[in-house]
């Protein structure tokens, strides 16, 4: 009999046992296995989601039979639920007990999972688990949350299962949320509760993305610290917008965490199923840009052997993120526009109009108004983007939320450079909350990482705060020293005089470079030169120019 399957692999319930010991069950979880892998190949649905529409559905199913056999009516009690999931998966050669109950929680265990050794290659089977005790007791309770804390599919010598009956019980334990019908659970949910849902949903895609991977740290899941009122801020509104289609412009210093923020909004969306595709606009080479978001057609330029999707096709029906969106020139902004009004784009050498459902999720580190006003921002595009404004709030304004990043920071750190570092002193606690961090949270990781690699005891108790680059000597500075003041007086010159000649108009300015308008500004930054105080009006209040 032929051992290879449809999808190349081997299915762990047909090696485990003689082809004359085959069951049912073993023919049937078989399927499964293979259901699920040629899912995968294909792209049809995230894994996951398909087993939670599978388990759920069959969940309905095994509770009204169990009625029907018992004579069940009307809610069923914890009693009852227990009979109900042990004497399910027990039937289907699980070896499940109860081990607890009470008014918030009921916890079951087994020795034997009903896949076999083969779940050890599929640890995604235990989202059936999962789905089918939630949505049964969601659906008798108004509310559940299934926390798996030990997995054979993961190397744990038996299976544990919380369900947990309120939100409060379950706090910030990782775990699936499932709520009856369509009403909200009946307690009003609490920032803890908020924040926990949160969380499970984004680990909940952070485990699609890293399906092939069977031991996944819990510090490397993703986390948004909410201890600051500030930030407990920012998860209601992300309550409150993810649900909706409206596109969103995230505002926020450099290194606040803006994606996290994007991700956990995409997670809460009724696109969670779909992608999720980040693009940070001002990192791609210019000449790249139009081709990596709109695509390309085959021999539309040199090089284009093929056609490429772009990130607006492989986006569709999901969510696309564009940090730094102010770094698209005047032309790539027009043809976002056009995706955002119409729903449409054509490929790079493309001559027919492609739709696309993409929900736009927009952030930028500088002040779109005034680039706006300056010419270097459509009007237009601007008002399409910032239809919901979320503004994540620097750290030195969160102190609060500090003492928890540096504990998900240090875990991270201790296991990747395996070093038993478990916290910092609490004088060094109390500098790291004082400091201002003009780098945020990822200059907090980077002095952290610094400090770790010099660490000798379990506790930090020292770290290099507002490091600078070391300091240049009083002595001959050399020639690239001097090449590089050089080429600074010549830029700072250039643009000064293009700044006279076009009236102050950074668009006009980056144009006669041949860069962005952003590039020109960050220039401008850095040189210490104000465009406005070239246009004509301001000149005439100064009296540089004729009234």
């Amino acid at each position: 009999m032929p051992t290879s399957s449809a999808s190349g692999c081997v299915p762990a319930t047909m090696n485990s046992a003689p082809f004359s010991r085959l069951t049912p069950i073993g023919f049937l979880q078989t399927f499964v296995l293979e259901l699920m892998d040629l899912c995968a190949e294909a792209g049809i649905s995230p894994t996951e989601q398909l087993i939670e529409r599978i388990a759920r559905g069959a969940g309905r199913f095994f509770e009204e039979a169990f009625r029907a056999e018992y004579g069940v009516e009307g809610n069923l009690d914890r009693e009852g639920y227990a009979d109900l999931i042990v004497g399910l998966k027990n039937r289907i050669g699980g070896h499940f007990s109860l081990v607890s109950s009470d008014s918030t929680c009921l916890r079951v265990v087994t020795s034997r999972c009903p896949f076999g050794e083969g779940v050890r290659n599929a640890p995604e089977l235990c989202r059936m688990t999962s789905s089918v005790f939630g949505g049964i007791a969601a659906r008798n309770f108004g509310y559940a949350r299934v926390v798996l804390e030990e997995r054979i599919a993961l190397g744990d010598s038996g299976c544990t299962v919380a369900i947990h009956l309120t939100g409060t019980a379950a706090g910030r334990q990782d775990g699936i949320e499932y709520r009856g019908g369509d009403e909200p659970a009946a307690e009003p949910e609490g920032i803890e509760a908020l924040q926990s849902r949160i969380e499970s949903r984004m680990h909940d895609l952070w485990r699609q993305m890293n399906a092939r991977r069977t031991a996944l740290p819990d510090f490397e899941k993703p986390s948004i610290v909410a201890e600051s009122p500030a930030m407990q801020s920012v998860l209601r509104a992300i309550e409150t917008v993810a649900p909706t289609p409206a596109t969103v412009l995230i505002r926020g210093e450099t290194g606040v965490g803006k994606e996290l923020v994007a991700r956990a909004i995409h997670a809460l969306s009724e696109r969670a199923d779909q992608p999720f595709i980040a693009v940070n606009c001002g990192a791609i080479p210019e000449g790249l840009v139009e081709s990596l978001l709109f695509g390309h057609e085959k021999g539309a330029f040199t090089g284009a052997l093929e056609v490429h999707r772009g990130y607006f096709e492989r986006a569709d029906g999901g969510t696309l993120f564009l940090d730094e969106v102010d770094a698209l020139t005047p032309s790539l902004q027009v043809r976002l526009l056009r995706v955002l009004q119409e729903g449409e784009l054509e490929r790079v050498g493309g001559h027919r109009n492609l739709s696309v459902d993409v929900r736009i999720i927009a952030a930028t580190n500088c002040d779109l108004e005034r680039s706006v006003a300056h010419g270097a921002f459509r009007k237009d595009l601007y008002y399409r983007i910032n239809v919901v404004r979320l503004d994540i709030p620097p750290l030195a304004e969160r102190a609060e939320d500090i003492p928890r990043l540096v504990e998900l920071i240090l875990k991270r750190l201790a296991a990747r450079y395996r070093k038993p570092i478990h916290g910092v002193t609490p004088a060094l606690m109390e500098r790291l909350r004082t400091y201002r961090w003009p780098g945020n949270v990822r200059e907090l990781e980077n002095t952290l990482e610094r400090a770790i690699l010099f660490a000798t005891g379990p506790q930090l108790d020292n770290v290099e705060l507002g490091a600078t680059e070391p300091s240049i000597p009083a002595t001959d500075p050399g020639f690239r020293a001097l090449r590089r003041q050089v080429l600074d007086r010549l830029e700072r010159d250039y643009l000064e005089d293009a700044l006279h000649r076009f009236q102050g108009d950074v668009a006009r300015v980056a144009a006669a470079m041949e860069l962005t308008p952003r590039a020109v500004y960050l220039k401008l930054g850095a040189l210490g030169l104000d465009p406005a105080l070239h246009r004509p009006a301001r000149r005439a209040r100064r009296g540089d120019g004729p009234a």
